[in-house]
């Protein structure tokens, strides 16, 4: 059986490739609807990918 090839790009090892969450306020706007927050990763600025100069540096420091 053939295995799958990995993805070319580079996942963000912070936001582990999610780089956009919301999160419940725990309050309802006036239809019902929950309030919520979208957040998004500051070490990826929300596209769920690092770039090769980050992961080198990130290697280095290892």
């Amino acid at each position: 059986m053939t295995q799958p090839t990995p993805a070319q790009t580079r996942i963000c090892p912070n936001c582990d490739g999610f780089p956009t969450v919301a999160i419940d306020t725990g309050t309802r706007h006036r239809n019902g609807a929950r309030k919520t927050l979208r957040i998004t990763c500051p070490a990826c600025r929300g596209t769920g990918h690092t770039t090769a100069l980050l992961t080198r540096r990130a290697q280095a420091a290892v």
